[in-house]
């Protein structure tokens, strides 16, 4: 029998659908030395994802998560904590068992979504240590980044949510020249420091791993121009 076949986890822990692992990361939890498991399943439709084999809800190869526990209690006292990616991980009814099972090895947790499910997030912030939260567009916009109608309403009310519980959080928004103008993100950042975000990143758009056939052309001209004045009303801003 394998080590991994011996560890004890909860039996709805299990059912967690696990897209992949990165054993040892330093860009996932700004400041945390962590390992990320990438969660299975997305429901929307991102022209610039970079994990779009992640969006099926099953998908091939996929791990179990009995073998990431046990590389977790492999772990303990070498990692600050464990960020669950995707995907989506609020997709997965699983995911509060397997957070509060990572947490038992005493791990903090991290959590990256894009606020789906506001109805799967609430319970389960009060047991996240920091949220990377995926802001795509103005809220009124968002279908031309998900291809999802109201998902701007849903993100919105996440974001409320997630700002309302006081966990800290970064918000962040990937920014590719063809689907957001400079003035969409003059919206969105009014939008946001209204909302009372403090901390702010914009990432440009990168190819690696996106799907060429989803990807609008790039424009002419810079492809990330933001006034110099841009972020100094949140506490913290980057661009990267």
């Amino acid at each position: 029998m394998s080590a991994a076949a011996s560890v004890k986890i909860p039996p709805s822990s299990a059912e967690l659908r696990v897209g992949g692992l990165a054993r040892l990361s330093t860009c996932d939890w700004p400041g945390e030395l962590v390992a990320t498991v990438f969660c299975q399943g997305c429901p929307w439709n991102c022209a610039y994802c970079h994990n779009p084999h992640l969006r099926p809800a099953k998908g091939e190869p996929q791990m179990l998560w009995r073998d990431v526990f046990a590389f977790l209690e492999s772990r303990r006292g070498l990692l600050d904590g464990l960020v669950f990616s995707g995907g989506e991980p609020t997709l997965q009814p699983a995911l509060l068992d397997a957070v509060q099972a990572a947490r038992s090895l005493g791990f903090r947790i991290g959590l990256h979504t894009a606020g789906m499910l506001p109805e799967r997030l609430a319970p389960l912030l009060p047991w996240i240590d920091w949220v990377g939260f995926d802001v795509k567009a103005p809220f009124r916009v968002y279908s031309r980044i998900t291809d999802v109608e109201q998902s701007g309403e849903q993100a919105l009310t996440s974001l409320r949510l997630l700002l309302a519980s006081g966990v800290p959080c970064e918000i962040r928004t990937t920014f590719h020249p063809a689907l957001l103008t400079p003035a969409d993100m003059l919206t969105l950042r009014d939008q946001l420091l209204l909302l009372g975000v403090t901390h702010y990143a914009v990432q440009r758009f990168r190819t690696a791993g996106a799907r060429p056939d989803r990807l609008p052309p790039f424009p002419q001209g810079p492809q990330l121009s933001l006034p110099p004045d841009f972020g100094d009303s949140f506490q913290q801003f980057r661009v990267r």
